[in-house]
């Protein structure tokens, strides 16, 4: 007899990001989808600039919302749906990132029946924080 197993949020994210054409258009891999906190590198790449070597806005962004989604389906133990959306999300520029890779750091703040409150910091491997988001992810 064959048993089929409902996948967790993390083993969900580990087969999703790799397949979504969006976040492998901009290079982003998970390095760490479970446990307190996830860690997702967006590598250096010069067509993700706004003017010279300074990474934009809009790359660091969609880091951070990356970022938001495999939080929140880190703390999701049975995927019985495969449905998710970000529904909210602030972001502060805190410092320009100047050629180099980025690393989005996510935690869950809260999690609620479908909504999870993420936090999300974007770092460069040296640690400078470049920017700080806020976010709600509704699960299902």
């Amino acid at each position: 007899m064959d048993v089929m197993t409902t996948p967790t949020g993390p083993e969900v994210m580990a087969q999703f990001l790799p397949q979504s054409p969006f976040v492998v258009k901009l290079g982003i891999v998970a390095d760490v989808l479970d446990g307190d906190e996830v860690r997702l590198r967006m590598p250096w790449d010069p067509t993700n600039v706004t003017l010279g070597d300074m990474v934009h806005g809009g790359a660091i962004a969609a880091l951070a919302d990356v970022t938001v989604m495999a939080a929140a389906w880190s703390a999701v133990h049975s995927a019985e749906s495969l449905r998710g959306v970000t529904t909210s999300m602030a972001i502060q520029f805190l410092a320009p990132a100047r050629a180099t890779e980025l690393i989005g750091v996510g935690r869950v703040l809260r999690q609620g029946r479908t909504l999870v409150n993420c936090d999300v910091e974007v770092v460069t491997p040296g640690g400078e924080l470049v920017a700080k988001a806020i976010a709600t992810y509704k699960v299902g």
